[in-house]
């Protein structure tokens, strides 16, 4: 790393140290469960033993001042860090002037930068537009709403493990039955899921999937009667996974020939997470649409909608918006993180961290145990199997909840539950990064060590 790294020079307000002091969860995080259990709708569950209090770069400290290593950034939105100084100097200064006025009735600049530096940012030199949202699902909702009223089609593709939310229409795009889809039905119409290239499991070529998954759209659908192809350029709780070179370019290829809108959901993938603005930079793809959310705005609740002008301008005037689309205190949030990733060159930092964490962890790969260390940039994931090859979800919870045991805190995903996802805040400390992925990687050696043991 070049003397004077940005990221290299950062201070931290707290301590970059992993610090258990009390049992876990430590009698006020216990007390704050109670409270709860008592007051929050049980669908609502939380995974993690302590109550937080406060953060800052790769920690996060709970009531009782138990400090965890954070592998996970709130499911990859803190990506600047859970605390950084200039989005909360951000924040205050908006919030000191309004909270909330409605761009809709009364607009206000914040909305105004955030469209101009998305459309700067994202993948191609032609007039682009933005729209602003709250939430992940809601993006992609528009997404498609924008989709259907530029095309005059009804269809949805999507890929297979895909997630894109909870909402109706987004639980119909999102495959995972458990525990997002099951008892909520019945889901929007006019989705079709074709096969996604999932190159450790299908050993096919990009090429060949892409083949694959377009003869299912041209058979099952037809192009006539699509509106859209939503994908993730590296699906998320999917578990992970990273096409095989050429299959996104292919796809988008085929939709440009067959009028059909390509839309890249980078909302867990996007913000320098993949080493890149953006995870369809790796293979110069140029999405017709774009959405993002989660890193966008330093923890804030914002998400959008980014694109070819002549498709965003499609729908009618008045037809897209929300009450708090676009909210003035996360767009001034969204400015001033979108400014750190620059300033601080995160996408370099970004490929720094998946250097990091292959160093530490494909040599568990020798244990027969980890079918794959895969992804790119700091969204790294590990594919644990059982001793014949098969997913293992039973080992996957072990180490997890070792880890947190342990005072690190790590996330899970995949249809099969048993990847371990690696999202670490992209200001890590790296000596902080590489004990989080020590502990990480003993309780895999451990946990697979008593396994032996039993048999």
């Amino acid at each position: 790393t070049p003397e004077g790294d940005p990221v290299r020079n950062l201070t931290y307000r707290l301590p970059q140290e992993r610090r258990i002091v009390t049992a876990l969860p430590g009698p006020a995080s216990a007390a704050l469960a109670d409270r709860c259990s008592g007051s929050v709708g049980r669908a609502i569950s939380p995974t993690t033993p302590g109550y937080m209090v406060d953060g800052d770069g790769g920690v996060l400290v709970d009531a009782d001042g138990n400090s965890f290593i954070d592998l996970a950034s709130g499911i990859a939105v803190t990506s600047v860090g859970v605390s950084d100084e200039k989005v909360v100097e951000a924040i205050r200064e908006a919030a000191g002037h309004f909270t909330h006025t409605a761009f809709m009735s009364t607009p206000y600049e914040s909305y105004v930068q955030v469209a101009e530096k998305l459309n700067e940012i994202t993948p191609g030199d032609h007039d682009k537009r933005t729209v602003l949202f709250s939430t992940g699902a809601e993006a992609v909702e528009n997404a498609v709403k924008i989709s259907r009223a530029y095309t005059g089609k009804p269809g949805v593709v999507v890929m297979d493990r895909a997630y894109h939310g909870r909402t109706n229409l987004t639980m119909a795009m999102t495959a995972k039955n458990r525990p997002y889809k099951s008892g909520f039905g019945p889901f929007a119409p006019d989705v079709t899921r074709v096969p996604m290239s999932y190159p450790v499991r299908d050993g096919l070529t990009g090429e060949q999937a892409a083949a694959r998954a377009i003869y299912r759209m041209e058979k099952e659908v037809g192009p006539e009667n699509i509106a859209c192809v939503v994908a993730e350029p590296i699906q998320g709780e999917g578990g992970f996974i990273v096409p095989a070179e050429g299959f996104l370019p292919a796809i988008a290829a085929w939709c440009r020939a067959n009028d059909v809108v390509f839309v890249a959901d980078e909302i867990q993938a996007g913000m320098c997470r993949t080493g890149d603005w953006f995870a369809v930079d790796h293979e110069n793809i140029i999405p017709d649409l774009m959405t993002t959310a989660k890193g966008i705005a330093g923890g804030m609740p914002l998400s959008a909608v980014t694109g070819r002008a002549e498709i965003v301008d499609a729908p009618g005037v008045g037809t897209l918006g929300g009450t708090y689309s676009g909210n003035p205190v996360a767009c001034a949030a969204a400015v001033a993180a979108m400014g750190q990733m620059a300033d601080l060159d995160l996408a370099a930092r970004a490929r720094e961290i998946e250097q990091i964490i292959r160093e530490e962890l494909e040599p568990l790969t020798t244990t027969g145990r980890v079918a794959e260390v895969r992804g790119r940039g700091a969204m790294v994931a590990v594919e644990l199997v059982d001793a014949d090859g098969v997913p293992d979800p039973a080992l996957t919870t072990a180490v997890v909840s070792t880890c947190l045991g342990e005072g690190v805190l790590v996330l899970s995903c995949g249809m099969d539950g048993n990847v371990l996802r690696l999202l670490p805040p992209l200001v890590i400390d790296e000596a902080l990064l590489r004990e989080g992925l020590g502990v990480l990687a003993d309780a895999v050696r451990a946990t697979v060590g008593q396994e032996s043991a039993h048999v």
